[in-house]
């Protein structure tokens, strides 16, 4: 069973780098429910056009009043997180961008192609036993290789990358110097991707997030999720944050 949890506990788990802050109030218990129900979706758990849990499951696995999730279905609902279907249930939206509308691309080849100087600050390399990374890569057991990067662009930070690496398919990733060559670039380079999926949301980032993007407190935050595929095999599950002021998302169809 979920518990609702104070937002303050949440705000200050253990991450690299990170540093006490002002403690937050308590999360509102539709709003934890809300995150909930987007990792869930963003992890793969609940797919695109897919039944999602009942009200009536909702409540008893949080222990909250139906219309705590009610209000948290009706937001995501709202914000075309969900589908609601009267007599039929709750289902998760279809995507709002397809794979074919973006271009995988390089961070460091985008911004030298505006004549600028990439730069990246390595946060994390390590191994991770992460249960949700796991599941998402598709391996029954870890470790996955874990890195979270800052990318900048003429010394001013635009990308903040959370990446989970299939050891399967990379088994060499803890040893790259990731300053000198992006993940991106690497993986490319070793095994072509043969399919990828994603997913686009506005959010607004944590403090962790916030304070390694230099951004403003309230500021979004451009929230990219894409896992890809070598063969049969999820090569990489992915985060990556974006200060809305500071990049914009193009494509060509």
């Amino acid at each position: 069973m979920n518990t609702i949890t104070n937002a303050q506990t949440a705000d200050t788990q253990d991450r690299p780098g990170r540093t006490a802050e002002t403690p937050a109030k308590a999360m509102p218990a539709y709003e934890q429910i809300k995150r909930y129900v987007i990792r869930r979706i963003s992890e793969g758990d609940w797919k695109p056009g897919g039944l999602i849990p009942s009200e009536t499951e909702l409540v008893k696995e949080f222990g909250v009043a139906r219309m705590t999730v009610s209000r948290a279905l009706r937001e995501l609902t709202t914000e075309r997180v969900l589908t609601r279907v009267q007599g039929s249930g709750t289902f998760v939206a279809p995507q709002r961008y397809e794979s074919t509308v973006l271009e995988i691309r390089n961070i460091a080849d985008e911004i030298a192609a505006r004549g600028h100087r990439h730069s990246a600050r390595v946060l994390t390399l390590e191994p991770s036993d992460d249960p949700h990374a796991l599941e998402a890569l598709g391996l029954a057991n870890g470790p996955a290789f874990h890195s979270c990067i800052v990318h900048s662009e003429e010394g001013e930070p635009i990308q903040y990358e959370d990446r989970y690496v299939n050891p399967k398919v990379f088994p060499e990733y803890l040893e790259q110097d990731f300053t000198v060559e992006t993940p991106n670039h690497y993986m490319v380079r070793l095994a072509p991707i043969q399919r990828a999926e994603f997913r686009i949301y506005a959010q607004k980032p944590d403090a962790y997030v916030r304070r390694h993007l230099m951004m403003d407190i309230g500021e979004p935050c451009l929230q990219l999720w894409r896992r890809t595929w070598v063969g049969d095999d999820v090569a990489t599950s992915v985060q990556l944050w974006h200060p809305a002021s500071r990049f914009h998302l193009a494509g060509n169809v």
